[in-house]
């Protein structure tokens, strides 16, 4: 298949520039759930930004930490509207800028500045160090936050001798509709997604937060069946602390992630020769001689237990167990009955009498 995601079902938490990545994914053939985990506000009180301008002007900062490039380029503009950019341009201009990643970096071009330095990780910590071992006693650090406040780096650079000056430029806020990331949850919660796609590491804190009483069923199916997919190796920082296995790609890219993802996916399908076919499971569908044939949940989920335990057979029980919460055995029947027909090969699945079911593996 020319599609490589076909078949896969993929969460987008993201919220800028979630369509962007919607439509890489789908272009490849992808499902794609969007359900974002935080919304990028501007402060709805601009005073503490202004007053932080107007400290970088009346101390000319020796360094710039620039953590973002939307907040570079928010900074600049909202002091245009004052009448401040050009004063506030010429006291960047003569420090030492600091570029947190390439976003920040292209703001801080953009804006007819120029940047000294840019850690290989990308991550505030680096930053620290390098800064402390440039020595900082006595400089002032203007440094624009990240949507919250970032204390162990501000502590650590005043313990360091700094006197830092926080610029607050926009904050995190909940999503508007919550309802499609508690959707993305069960869905994670119940192993119906394939992998789910992380673009900042407060979005991953936010869905583990949201997550309330199914933060271990989460956390249980990011570590095993559901690939958590993180645009860079700060973002993933939340997952690995919780043990999740994260897949990042070399650089913090929207298009580096997807084929990260179109890499990694295709390799945990399963395939297997049954009845003279040769059958892939992948997300939601099977790929049976080559053509894919979309399926329902509970078939799939039927599908799955048979190929976990290939041509030994699963009774009713059994496969009940796979089913959603309330289904009979009489639901194990129809899924049979459904995935029969949806893979348009009725010989793959076998009955046998007074036993259940089993794939008739070649």
């Amino acid at each position: 298949m020319r599609e490589e995601l076909a078949g896969f079902t993929i969460g987008v938490t993201a919220d800028r520039r979630r369509d962007e990545l919607a439509a890489l994914l789908e272009r490849r053939g992808a499902r794609v759930v969007l359900a974002p985990a935080l919304r990028i506000v501007p402060l709805s009180d601009d005073t503490e930004l202004r007053e932080a301008t107007r400290a970088c002007l009346d101390q000319p900062p020796d360094i710039l930490m620039a953590n973002t490039g939307i907040g570079m380029r928010g900074w600049l503009e909202a002091a245009e509207g004052w009448g401040l950019a050009e004063p506030l341009r010429s006291v960047l201009a003569s420090s030492y800028v600091v570029a947190r990643g390439p976003k920040a970096r292209g703001a801080i071009r953009a804006a007819g500045l120029h940047d000294q330095w840019s850690p290989a990780s990308e991550s505030c910590d680096e930053v620290v160090d390098h800064l402390r071992r440039r020595g900082v006693a006595g400089q002032v650090i203007a440094m624009q936050l990240h949507g919250e406040r970032q204390p162990e780096c501000t502590l650590a650079l005043e313990a360091a001798g700094a006197t830092v000056i926080e610029v607050p430029v926009y904050r995190w806020a909940p999503p508007t509709d919550p309802a499609p990331l508690h959707r993305l949850i069960d869905l994670i919660a119940g192993r119906l997604v394939d992998a789910v796609t992380f673009t900042s590491a407060p979005a991953v804190e936010a869905l583990l937060r949201a997550a309330g009483d199914r933060t271990d069923a989460v956390v249980s199916a990011l570590r095993t069946d559901v690939l958590a997919s993180c645009v860079g190796a700060v973002t993933a920082e939340p997952l690995l602390r919780h043990g999740v296995p994260v897949s990042a790609p070399g650089r913090a890219r929207l298009g580096a992630l997807v084929r990260t993802i179109v890499d990694e996916l295709p390799r945990r399908t399963v395939t297997f020769k049954a009845a003279g076919h040769l059958l892939t499971l992948r997300g939601h569908a099977a790929v049976i001689d080559g053509e894919l044939r979309p399926l329902a949940p509970a078939p799939m989920a039927v599908l799955r237990a048979l190929a976990q335990a290939p041509g030994h057979v699963l009774s009713r029980t059994a496969l009940l167990r796979t089913l959603p919460r309330g289904a009979d055995e009489h639901a194990v029947e129809m899924a049979v009955a459904r995935l029969r027909a949806g893979l348009r090969a009725p010989r793959v699945v076998q009955t046998v009498v007074k036993r259940g079911y089993r794939l008739r593996v070649d």
